[in-house]
């Protein structure tokens, strides 16, 4: 039985968090776990935070095995993009894009 979390509009772009994703996809959660507390990238405490709370649905249902889980998908795709400006030489301005994430990760028993 599949188990899946969603966190929306994060504040880290999708490319920066999809680094940390990588490699933890298809590993046992206790593992990925693992991994996510040593890696220095900003979004690694953000999917972790988001693996936990699967881990919390999964515990929900008592048929579900919860040592046995793994990460059989995780992904983020594109939030909406938060638009500033920056003052810049001879009165011009620059836009700045900032932008956000929505992301999902779905474990399953193996």
């Amino acid at each position: 039985m599949k188990v899946r979390a969603i966190a929306k509009y994060i504040r880290v772009s999708p490319r920066k968090i999809r680094l940390g994703m990588k490699e933890i996809r298809g590993k046992k959660v206790e593992e990925a776990l693992n991994l996510l507390m040593f890696t220095p990238q900003k979004g690694a405490p953000l999917v972790r935070k988001l693996i936990n709370s699967a881990l919390a649905n999964a515990s929900q249902y008592p048929d579900i095995d919860v040592d046995k889980l793994f990460i059989k998908h995780i992904y983020a795709d594109e939030g909406p993009t938060l638009k500033r400006f920056r003052p810049r030489a001879m009165g011009r301005a620059t836009r700045i894009r900032r932008r956000t994430s929505h992301l999902t990760v779905i474990l399953d028993e193996r």
